[in-house]
């Protein structure tokens, strides 16, 4: 719990709003334009990979997908011959 007597004076807790300034439009373009900041903001601070990771990134996933499109293929395999033993006899 926060004691409102040891805020600076005029600061806000984090629950409040934000007071209303200005008419309906304005608000709106400035979210418009705080959303855009906030964009750039995060995409600088991506990091891209390198060449050696991007490939051993690659590398992984299409090892990964391999294993599991045989996986799959083995229980729809044994799931094939299962129901056509049962209903085909």
């Amino acid at each position: 719990m926060s004691d409102q007597r040891t805020a600076a004076p005029g600061a806000r807790s984090a629950r409040e709003p934000e007071p209303r300034q200005g008419n309906v439009i304005t608000r709106f373009f400035a979210s418009i334009g705080l959303f855009l900041s906030q964009v750039i903001d995060e995409i600088r601070k991506v990091v891209r990979p390198t060449r050696e990771e991007l490939r051993s990134y690659t590398i992984v996933v299409i090892v990964f997908v391999t294993v599991v499109m045989m996986f799959v293929f083995g229980l729809d395999t044994v799931f094939t011959r299962l129901v056509f033993w049962v209903f085909a006899g």
